[in-house]
């Protein structure tokens, strides 16, 4: 059986200028391309243990709960109604 090369996908990052010369040098210091070395960097940030999302299931029981009856205007349920009822207390 014979094993194919894996196929390259381009795409275009936009980083800040600062980051990219950091980069560049960093490639430079090291002997590699570019190319090489944030492929590494993608490959580590992907395979790092628990950096990735929380994949547990929520569950309405895990969500936390008023047991009262919570007479709010619909105008309180804005963001600036929100802050205004804590500036309140």
């Amino acid at each position: 059986m014979r094993i194919l090369a894996a196929a390259a996908v381009r795409t275009t990052l936009e980083l800040p200028d600062a980051l990219f010369a950091r980069l560049k040098a960093r490639a430079a210091l090291e002997g590699t391309t570019l190319k090489q070395l944030l492929c590494s960097f993608v490959e580590q940030g992907l395979e790092a243990p628990g950096h990735g999302r929380d994949t547990r299931a929520r569950r309405a029981a895990d969500l936390p709960r008023i047991d009262a009856d919570l007479p709010l205007r619909p105008d309180q349920l804005s963001n600036a109604g929100l802050f205004a009822l804590l500036e309140e207390e």
